[in-house]
């Protein structure tokens, strides 16, 4: 059988980004995890019986900047083994222009906001419920 032809939608990726605005952003970022995050959603480390959060961190990797928890686990089986688990991603598409990503319980990530600037993603990552640590 012979198979047809079809158009496929391609994701282009942005051009390279300078140094210059890649340290923007993580900084900008990192601002954004010590000053919003982490007072609001850590404020102290309670331990429990299950997994516990213990760490808000973020980190740039190929033109996309991730929100990362870490967590700690309880369970007496393995009791203090720590893992990293992503919430939120931004995607750099192009000069101050972000998709929004949101981390699903699949281990998918699912589009939420597109193209919309690093103070945009910011205030959205603040305001939409869905995007905030567990």
């Amino acid at each position: 059988m012979v198979q047809g032809k079809r158009w496929v939608h391609r994701a282009t990726r942005p051009a390279t980004i300078s140094q210059r605005e890649k340290q923007a952003i993580v900084s900008a970022c990192e601002k954004f995890i010590q000053d919003v995050l982490k007072p609001r959603y850590l404020s102290e480390i309670r331990p429990t019986k299950w997994n516990y959060t213990v760490d808000i961190r973020g980190a740039w990797a190929g033109g996309r900047y991730r929100f990362i928890q870490r967590f700690r686990s309880g369970w007496e089986q393995n009791r203090g083994e720590e893992f990293d688990s992503p919430f939120a991603r931004l995607d750099r598409i192009g000069p101050d222009r972000f998709d929004i990503y949101w981390m699903r319980h699949t281990g998918k990530w699912w589009p939420l906001h597109a193209n919309v600037t690093l103070a945009e993603a910011l205030h959205i990552l603040e305001a939409d419920e869905l995007l905030h640590p567990v």
